[in-house]
């Protein structure tokens, strides 16, 4: 009798060793989408997604979008919209986070706002985005509609930020520098309602590959 009881005693304590680690270091992420600037494409983003594989990020849950930057930010957001549907069907998630930078702020904040996706997204993240837009303006808003909608007081900016400009139970979140000096003034990058936050002294493109940005998005999103 004692040797069945030490057996069993046995094969309970070999059980709990497979099973309790495995349930203790379980961990379920949302798939996380990359939405570019102007000029940039999904390549932008690989430094970044590096880091978060580096630190035990599954790399099939991330995705990076390209886009035409040049067409309306508006256009850009049913681009968005159509990704974010597909990476939720192929993961079988419920929502997903979404990292941005500079203009993909905006385009992510239409489809945020005005097609549905503060339903479908669950971290909102903003790096270096024009918000309220920039008072610099640089050459492509001569021929750029998406340019010429960053620009202070444009039509898109009034319509976007109208109301509540952070709808939806999202967490919204942004992140500037003072040493950036394509959204001017630095304040524009910040939002009613969102968790605005000051990174280091980081340039504009250099939010993309900034190692202490690349943490803090980490850490928004753990």
């Amino acid at each position: 009798m004692r040797a069945l009881l030490t057996l069993a005693a046995a094969a309970l304590t070999t059980l709990s060793a497979v099973l309790v680690p495995a349930t203790a270091h379980a961990e379920t992420r949302n798939p996380v989408l990359f939405v570019h600037g102007y000029s940039g494409s999904a390549d932008n983003w690989d430094p970044m997604i590096s880091d978060f594989t580096d630190d035990g990020w599954d790399r099939d849950e991330l995705y990076a979008i390209s886009y035409d930057y040049d067409a309306s930010n508006t256009e850009t957001a049913e681009a968005i919209a159509r990704e974010v549907d597909r990476i939720l069907a192929e993961t079988g998630s419920e929502k997903i986070d979404m990292v941005t930078h500079s203009m993909g702020g905006l385009s992510s904040r239409w489809y945020l706002k005005f097609l549905g996706g503060h339903e479908k997204v669950d971290n909102w993240i903003s790096l270096a985005g024009p918000n309220q837009g920039s008072t610099v303006e640089l050459p492509c808003v001569g021929t750029s509609p998406s340019c010429q909608e960053v620009v202070v007081g444009s039509d898109f900016l009034a319509a976007l930020n109208s109301g509540d400009p952070t709808p939806g139970d999202v967490a919204y979140t942004t992140f500037r520098s003072y040493c950036d000096f394509i959204i001017r003034p630095v304040s524009s990058v910040t939002l009613p309602g969102a968790d605005n936050n000051l990174a280091g002294c980081v340039g504009h493109i250099s939010f993309l590959r900034d190692s202490g940005v690349s943490e803090d998005v980490r850490d928004t999103l753990s």
